[in-house]
């Protein structure tokens, strides 16, 4: 058994698509637009051979606060490859206002930095 994808809901479909092909490499799927559910748009969006990211759009998603923690996600982890990779990313996000947490040792020894997209969702970025 394996994780094939994981969804994110946002207003802002392009916006959220960009940010993830402009900040992290990742290449963007066609628009999928339902039939089924007026205003339901989708793309995938895909990072080497692992699972992928689904952003979805609706006009009926509403925004949350991104500072509260809650029942459901609470981050995307994704690996780099090198704590120097880590680095780099994170002064990126840094630069652009975005860094959350500056790279570190955690407690069980993984080397990260984590970073908010535009919908305030956070992204893990490890070894």
């Amino acid at each position: 058994m394996t994780i094939t994808h994981v969804a994110l809901w946002t207003r802002d479909l392009e916006g959220i698509a960009g940010f993830w092909s402009s900040f992290f490499g990742a290449s963007v799927g066609e628009i999928y637009e339902s039939r089924r559910r007026p205003g339901f748009r989708s793309r995938f969006l895909r990072l080497g051979d692992g699972p992928a990211v689904e952003i979805m759009e609706g006009p009926w998603v509403t925004p949350g606060d991104p500072a509260q923690e809650r029942s459901g996600l609470a981050h995307v982890a994704l690996s780099l490859g090198s704590e120097q990779a880590v680095d780099v990313m994170a002064a990126r996000a840094e630069a652009e206002g975005i860094l959350v947490a500056k790279p570190r040792f955690t407690g069980d020894g993984f080397y990260e930095a984590v970073l908010r997209d535009p919908d305030g969702n956070l992204i893990e970025i490890t070894v």
